[in-house]
């Protein structure tokens, strides 16, 4: 069994300061932190919870509420956490939510129980209605605790956030298509409460509006699902006659590919698809998808440095540079373009 003796040794660090660091008891300089939490993770050390605890107050616990786990962006995000946590010595406990308030409120109870030392969460419900309505309740929970909190993905009102910028997202999505010559743009996406899908259409909005243009019909449901999405295309594709389709989510553009398909519509030489996030799954679609790409890993390492500083009573890093990259890939063409041979 790994003793802190032997991290010692592996870091080059004395045992009062490799305590300090395991236990965050003290002040340790950036450079010798890293090499002894390298250590941690090289050489798989376990410190007792229950010793550690009662020596320190700390559960080295950390809780990360998301909104879904079988949604990519979300499992990718909970597993770049996850590894960044491990690395600094904590453990995670990971929950979802399934977009409900309810779970939300009782999975923070659950923390709390537990002791965690903060949490990382993407928040079902962030407008000041939510507020009034009681469902952050969960959220005050941690507030009133004292309990460190940093959100992902979506904003919460006087919380530290990581999150890309939405909006402009969604001005790329459709700036993309009109430079195209697109101007017969539909929109579809879920969930609809959710606070980046709000946004990202926002910007749509926006940007059309600017070419004086507005979409010629959105269609966003409650469930982020590809059948569920692939319903909402088809339900759109059936109303209105678009020369491209932006996709809210990758998920959402999928289920527009799969919807355009069975109506015998060539993509990209009849319709125009595109998505955002850059899910894996975007570059085995045929053709491959075009899409906004959000650095996801990126922000589940950012969103663990500032949680981790915050434990520490540290100033957290400076924001970090969450670049928007517009991918072009199959999916998209030019207004009338001739479909691919």
């Amino acid at each position: 069994m790994t003793k802190i003796k032997d991290i010692a040794a592996r870091a080059g660090a004395s045992i009062a300061t490799v305590s300090r660091v395991v236990n965050g008891s003290g002040y340790v300089s950036a450079e010798m932190r890293a090499r002894i939490e390298a250590a941690v993770a090289d050489l798989d050390y376990r410190p007792n919870a229950g010793a550690r605890m009662m020596r320190s107050g700390n559960s080295r616990m950390v809780g990360v509420l998301l909104p879904a786990l079988d949604v990519h962006f979300f499992g990718i995000l909970a597993h770049t956490v996850e590894q960044a946590l491990f690395a600094r010595g904590y453990q995670a406990m990971i929950c979802s939510t399934a977009e409900s308030p309810e779970h939300e409120a009782a999975y923070i109870s659950a923390m709390l129980a537990q002791q965690v030392d903060g949490v990382i969460l993407a928040a079902v419900t962030t407008d000041a209605a939510a507020d009034r309505a009681g469902d952050q309740a969960g959220i005050a929970r941690l507030r009133a605790a004292r309990v460190p909190i940093v959100a992902v993905d979506r904003a919460l009102a006087g919380t530290e956030t990581v999150a890309a910028d939405h909006h402009a997202g969604g001005r790329m999505l459709a700036h993309h298509l009109l430079d195209l010559g697109h101007r017969a743009i539909g929109v579809i996406g879920a969930p609809d409460h959710s606070a980046p899908v709000q946004d990202r259409l926002a910007g749509i909005t926006a940007e059309l509006a600017r070419a004086g243009l507005a979409p010629v019909a959105v269609h966003l449901g409650p469930e982020h699902s590809f059948e569920a999405c692939r319903s909402l295309a088809d339900a759109l594709l059936s109303a209105v006659t678009p020369t491209a389709l932006i996709g809210i989510s990758d998920m959402a553009a999928i289920g527009a590919l799969h919807a355009a398909v069975g109506r015998g519509l060539a993509v990209p030489g009849e319709l125009s698809v595109i998505g955002f996030d850059d899910l894996p799954a975007a570059r085995y679609t045929i053709p491959q998808l075009t899409t906004v790409a959000q650095p996801i890993r990126q922000i589940g390492q950012s969103a663990v440095d500032r949680l981790v500083a915050l434990m520490r009573g540290e100033p957290p890093p400076p924001p970090p540079d969450l670049t928007l990259t517009l991918i072009q890939r199959g999916t998209t063409a030019a207004r009338g373009a001739a479909a691919p041979p």
